[in-house]
């Protein structure tokens, strides 16, 4: 029988069996539900076994994906202030955002404004340096999930710069819960692996247009600009984008969004989640000091040479060592 035929025949049988049946649960757009235990699970199709057949469903048709061990793959670590996730399932993007995108918050100061994400529940967020680079006085907006599933949208100002790195373009700041409840979170990729046309995609808040998703590959995972290592991306990445995360289909950061080649055609980069896990971890180096806002490792270009050519005492000789008679 048809993949097709097969779900349609069992949708009256999985719907009597939903309202008892404990386990995973897949919500199609026609109204129904499939209750069961999820086998696996791509950004493609979805098989789940209803006891008496496993079913596969091709994600156009589904609605909403909700598993009984949510949650339960996410791992903290209240020394890092970050968390990484095992054995999360291969999702698509519309799926993704719907649990992501509470932890994207936009980042706007009088200077203007960018992205970042929620690493901790107790409010740490990753931006850029640049995003904040001079100023004191911030805002991050956040999105709040709501009994009913909507999003109340919720404008924090009690938020404190807690570390600059300006070599890395990196800066952890921390956000007050308005309500005392903890934040949502985004995992943060634990094995750094990443290939090219590997599928990624970016939220964010570009050219001030809030909670934008766009989607794209990995066109390099390790390109050297400027003696750094960053992830090339064909993801649409603009100004606003800047401390937002780029994720991949598991729903993990794999890295923060922070240039773009302005005269290029979706040539933008991203900086590598093992530099943020990094960063976080020796944040205490990193530690901002108002009276120093330039504090942390700042490695200034060495000064132009006056003249071109080497150095006349290299030419000449006469900066060498005389010789020893060995006596």
């Amino acid at each position: 029988m048809p993949t097709a035929c097969r779900a349609a025949a069992v949708l009256v049988l999985a719907a009597s069996l939903s309202a008892g049946a404990s386990g995973d649960l897949v919500k199609l757009r026609s109204g129904a539900s499939i209750a069961g235990t999820i086998l696996k699970q791509t950004d493609r199709s979805v098989w789940i076994d209803i006891g008496q057949d496993v079913v596969q469903l091709d994600m156009e048709q589904v609605d909403a994906v909700e598993r009984a061990d949510a949650g339960t793959a996410l791992k903290a670590d209240a020394s890092q202030l970050f968390s990484t996730a095992k054995d999360l399932p291969t999702l698509p993007p519309k799926e993704l955002a719907k649990s992501l995108g509470p932890a994207v918050i936009k980042v706007s100061s009088p200077g203007g404004l960018g992205s970042g994400v929620i690493i901790s529940p107790d409010g740490y967020a990753i931006t850029n340096a640049h995003v904040i680079q001079g100023e004191r006085a911030l805002r991050a907006t956040t999105w709040v999930r709501q009994p009913d599933g909507s999003l109340k949208r919720t404008d924090i100002d009690d938020v404190e710069i807690e570390a600059v790195n300006n070599a890395l373009d990196l800066a952890l700041i921390k956000l007050k819960s308005p309500d005392g409840r903890p934040f949502p979170v985004a995992p943060v990729e634990a094995n750094d692996a990443l290939d090219a046309g590997q599928r990624v995609f970016a939220i964010g808040n570009p050219l001030g247009l809030e909670r934008t998703l766009t989607e794209g590959v990995v066109s390099v995972p390790a390109m050297q600009l400027d003696g750094r290592t960053y992830i090339q991306t064909d993801t649409p990445i603009n100004p606003g984008n800047s401390g937002g995360p780029l994720f991949n289909m598991r729903g993990e950061v794999v890295g923060i969004t922070n240039m773009k080649i302005t005269l290029g055609e979706n040539v933008g980069f991203a900086i590598p989640a093992r530099h943020v896990k990094e960063f976080v971890r020796h944040r205490e180096a990193f530690a901002f000091d108002r009276n120093n806002p330039n504090s942390g490792h700042f490695y200034h270009q060495a000064p132009p040479r006056a003249q071109p050519g080497a150095p006349g005492e290299l030419e000449d000789g006469s900066s060498r060592p005389a010789p020893t008679s060995g006596k």
